[in-house]
């Protein structure tokens, strides 16, 4: 039995060019990447319209959702890439292929980033001709990136962490904008879930966090990296006074020593959180913002009697 040799055939003797020869190809044999990708797309056009600008193909999948396809028979650049975002947002696309000859890894890994990053699909097809011995020159498509279902999980895990920084952010700016926010009204509002300012003494903030279904003021202790037995030589100065300290704040408080961490935090709880109904945040603001006055008065007169270095 004889074997033959897979050989490569430079792609412009195949298609000398792209738009007029492997576009026009690829209309007329779009089953060739249906296989490549496990796709079903129907009704391949040329030329579309996207603003100044002309898609090579678009088609459709099973749904009758948009596909669109860029075609280079090149190496791939960044013109290219703009163009295949441009076009997936202006038609409005539920996935977007970028077809090239040469894949560059910077490409690779932002086809990949999107997939994580986006609710769009994004393929990253490589085309080659090859024959087998004297045969026709045939097509070659590989996937080099596509959708999974691990990479749609990361994708709904990323949107819905977007979310929680917008809503974060929200919540923060609605606070530190009102008239009683008096430590913290100066601060702008981030993404985090927290915010503080100094306590006037170094390494010692007054913060508010926030979670979903909740909050607190704290008083949180860190003198910096290395500076673990500072920080607990303070915490356990102000926990000899803890009952004097609760007895003006009117209440119990969370004493977290946090003897493996970098860090130590006395912590005043509040209900209701970011994922409190907003119609309901300026009384969670309200009762939270008060808190932490009171976390500050009971424990400012003893900040000033501690005995630390700087």
């Amino acid at each position: 039995m004889t074997i033959e040799r897979l050989t490569r055939v430079p792609l412009r003797e195949v298609w000398p060019h792209e738009a007029y020869d492997f576009t026009t190809w690829l209309q007329a044999n779009i089953e060739v990447l249906d296989e490549a990708l496990g796709l079903t797309l129907e009704n391949p056009e040329r030329e579309q319209a996207a603003g100044a600008f002309s898609i090579d193909l678009v088609a459709e999948d099973a749904s009758g959702a948009k596909i669109i396809i860029e075609n280079q028979l090149g190496r791939s650049d960044h013109d290219h890439l703009g163009k295949l975002l441009t076009y997936l947002t202006a038609m409005n696309a539920r996935a977007a292929i970028w077809i090239v000859a040469e894949p560059r890894p910077e490409h690779v890994a932002t086809i990949a980033w999107l997939n994580d990053s986006s609710s769009a699909d994004f393929y990253l097809v490589k085309v080659e001709a090859v024959r087998i011995g004297d045969s026709a020159p045939a097509p070659l498509l590989t996937r080099i990136v596509g959708p999974s279902e691990e990479t749609a999980t990361v994708s709904q895990s990323n949107r819905e962490f977007a979310r929680r920084y917008d809503v974060r952010q929200r919540f923060w700016s609605e606070l530190v904008g009102r008239p009683d926010a008096r430590h913290h009204g100066h601060i702008t509002p981030g993404i985090y879930s927290w915010i503080g300012t100094s306590t006037g003494v170094r390494g010692i903030g007054l913060n508010l966090s926030v979670r979903r279904h909740d909050c607190q003021a704290e008083i949180y202790i860190d003198r910096g990296r290395g500076a673990d037995e500072e920080n607990l030589a303070i915490f356990d100065q102000l926990f000899a006074h803890r009952e004097q300290i609760e007895t003006a704040f009117g209440g119990e408080l969370r004493w977290q020593r946090l003897e493996n961490s970098r860090a130590c935090r006395i912590a005043a709880p509040c209900p209701g959180g970011w994922q409190s109904p907003e119609e309901d945040w300026d009384h969670i603001h309200q009762e939270l913002l008060a808190t932490c006055d009171r976390l500050h008065n009971a424990i400012a007169p003893h900040l000033q009697r501690l005995t630390i270095r700087g």
